[in-house]
């Protein structure tokens, strides 16, 4: 089993986003970096089925030359191989990150059987990439996976429902993209961190054509505050809290 997991350089989920002067880009001076939810799922998904049925895991990611670290963190995960498609640094549009993944694997010699998504990255959330390289290749495609279970020659995968699941069967090879809850990652043991220290990761750079979507302005929601309103002291408050009553219809 030949499996490819494709993952995406991302600020820290939780990490408070700040963008930049000109509001096409997030500030990433004091932001520290992971990969999705959903794309440590699809990692550890990968590591599991080659774990049971043999075979090899490649994770590959399209992004500026310091994303290896998050390869290094797949790598300790159990992944076998690690693919960095260095671009300059700017964001590329899910069209040329799809054709740069495309081109990767075609020009591999042993074709993969299966290629992992997350369903979608923890900034951008478009949802794109696993669908736009499913087509490109003209390979059956199944989105927002919760469960799954690979046969010979074919693959189960499971949308989740309000009132159950939709189930697919899919002959390999096939793209599947997959949701958080899939299963629970693994937190690497020390030595396997250091020993992905060791594991290659190749370097190519991305070659793309022109972006077909414009990258117009980045905002970040206004924040929900809370506060408190001082109606007043003593029997002064008395009119503001019988207003306040009436204005809630509680008398």
């Amino acid at each position: 089993m030949n499996i490819l997991v494709c993952v995406k350089r991302v600020p820290d989920t939780g990490a408070r986003v700040e963008i930049t002067a000109n509001g096409r880009a997030i500030e990433t001076r004091n932001l520290g970096f992971t990969i999705s939810p959903h794309e440590e799922c699809a990692v550890e998904e990968a590591a599991v089925i080659a774990e049971k049925l043999g075979g090899s895991c490649t994770v590959l990611t399209v992004g500026p030359k310091d994303a290896e670290d998050q390869l290094r963190d797949c790598l300790a995960k159990g992944m076998d191989r690690g693919v960095l498609i260095e671009t300059d640094g700017n964001e590329l549009d899910p069209g040329q990150t799809a054709s740069a993944i495309v081109g990767f694997v075609r020009a591999q010699r042993a074709p993969f059987d299966l290629i992992l998504f997350g369903s979608e990255s923890a900034d951008a959330a478009n949802y794109q990439i696993g669908i736009h390289v499913a087509y490109a290749l003209d390979l059956p495609c199944v989105t927002g996976v919760k469960r799954m279970s690979v046969q010979t020659g074919s693959v189960t995968a499971k949308q989740e429902t309000r009132t159950g699941f939709d189930v697919y069967q899919a002959q390999l090879p096939a793209v599947l993209t997959v949701k958080e809850g899939l299963n629970l990652p693994r937190h690497p043991s020390l030595k396997a961190t250091m020993g992905a220290r060791k594991k290659p990761v190749e370097r190519m750079r991305a070659e793309v054509g022109p972006a077909s979507l414009e990258m117009v302005r980045l905002s970040v929601p206004a924040e929900k505050g809370s506060g408190a309103e001082i109606l007043g002291e003593g029997k002064s408050a008395v009119p503001r809290i019988v207003d306040l009553l009436e204005e809630l219809r509680l008398i």
